[in-house]
């Protein structure tokens, strides 16, 4: 084999681990999880890992085994295992104990059925998501556990400081241990306090996917797909069943249909204007839609539902100019009142540019300068920019381009404001 196609193989198993470790890593700690308890969080983790860096080194001299995640699931259990036995050799400390967990681990059966798959991973959503653990530290440890998110994801995703996110992980961790938070699915008149949690742990996992912070992908498919993966389970499963549940899953679903057409054939950016909107999903939307109307039965009006509505509008145009947005800002109207934030205000006025005109928009963005949380979000002056371009105020659009490009650390976005602000300043 050539050096060019050594280093083809070598980029294809990272791409391979990679995938897997998003897919699997939640799973596979959720399975030792059952066996060692959730005050062994770190062991999980690190077996996993461990698995992982495994893999990374056999597989190029070995091959790919023709079940990955099944191999993964064995050197993870066998390095617990490994560890355990060192700590009972050099500590004797509690043998009694490491030798019962010993037994647990050694008794996992390899995992065969879906449904044992996503208990589990119901019981370790939950688990992160106990009311012990801080509202904020909840949701970053889901995502780093069971979603297999970076600290530098996370710390994007809540627009935070990579050191900040890493000390709320270790706190959570620490509490679950010192806690002896119980590793199930809550009883049902616990539920609704956890679940609110969870759910926004599954959002902010699709829009990592939906919309990277960085790096060099327009999109990451196998996030989205997993996102929705877990919004099905929790949107059918007999206790997380709710309206709110079901609005996630519809909402998810309806803007998952378009991930075929958000990425041009030269890596670029498609805005949904731009969309060819006979490639969307067909599948995804008809799910999505169904699962709307299943969500707008209940009693409930959630930030989901109204979202949903609003993905629903964009989905049932045939066109873009056929999007009815009027429907949309009456959406964000009352979004804004039932869950304020800088961010939805954007979206706002957003509706309200297209509905009211550019300047109607920039009224409402100009006040949300002064927005700590939005100091860093590139949207906010990309935004501004598009409202005083239409409004034919080019050098000031040029100038909030030149704010949003300081401001983007994804490399399709920064490309896509380079175009922007190219044809700003020619005139175009």
């Amino acid at each position: 084999m050539d050096a060019v196609a050594d280093a083809t193989r070598s980029g294809e198993l990272d791409t391979l681990v990679d995938h897997l470790f998003r897919r699997e890593s939640g799973r596979l700690v959720a399975r030792l999880l059952r066996a060692l308890g959730p005050e062994h969080f770190e062991l999980a983790e690190e077996a996993v890992q461990e698995a992982m860096m495994q893999a990374l080194r056999s597989w190029p001299l070995a091959g790919t085994p023709k079940e990955p995640a099944a191999w993964l699931s064995r050197v993870a259990k066998n390095r617990a295992l490994d560890v355990l036995r060192r700590r009972t050799s050099f500590e004797n400390k509690r043998p009694d104990v490491v030798s019962l967990m010993e037994a647990r681990l050694e008794r996992l059966p390899e995992p065969g059925f879906s449904g044992e798959i996503e208990d589990d991973q119901l019981r370790l959503i939950f688990t992160c998501c106990h009311p012990t653990v801080p509202g904020d530290a909840r949701i970053a440890l889901t995502l780093k556990t069971v979603c297999g998110f970076s600290v530098a994801e996370i710390a994007r995703a809540f627009m935070a400081k990579e050191s900040t996110v890493a000390q709320r992980l270790t706190r959570a961790k620490r509490l679950i241990a010192e806690r002896g938070i119980p590793y199930a699915v809550p009883p049902p008149q616990e539920l609704h306090a956890r679940s609110s949690s969870v759910l926004k742990v599954v959002y902010l996992m699709f829009n990592e996917g939906y919309a990277p912070g960085g790096g060099e992908a327009v999109i990451r498919a196998d996030i989205c797909e997993e996102a929705c993966r877990l919004a099905r389970v929790l949107a059918d499963h007999p206790l997380t069943g709710s309206g709110a549940s079901q609005a996630l899953a519809a909402l998810l679903l309806l803007q998952g249909a378009r991930l075929p057409t958000r990425e041009g054939p030269n890596g670029e950016i498609l805005l949904l204007e731009e969309q060819d909107r006979t490639r969307w999903s067909a599948a995804w939307l008809e799910e999505g839609f169904w699962r709307l109307r299943a969500a707008m039965e209940t009693e409930e009006l959630t930030p989901y539902h109204l979202e949903a509505g609003i993905a629903a509008c964009h989905a049932a145009a045939p066109t873009y100019a056929d999007t009815d947005w009027p429907a949309i800002l009456a959406y964000y109207e009352q979004l804004e009142q039932i869950q304020p934030s800088p961010v939805t205000t954007l979206n706002r006025a957003i509706a309200v540019a297209m509905v009211e005109g550019p300047e109607a928009g920039l009224r409402l963005l100009r006040p949300l300068g002064a927005e700590r949380e939005l100091s860093k979000y590139y949207l906010l002056p990309a935004t501004e920019a598009e409202l005083l371009r239409r409004s034919g105020e080019r050098d000031q659009a040029a100038e909030s381009l030149r704010r949003a490009l300081d401001l983007a650390t994804s490399e399709p976005v920064k490309r896509l404001l380079e175009m922007r602000l190219a044809a700003c300043m020619a005139g175009d």
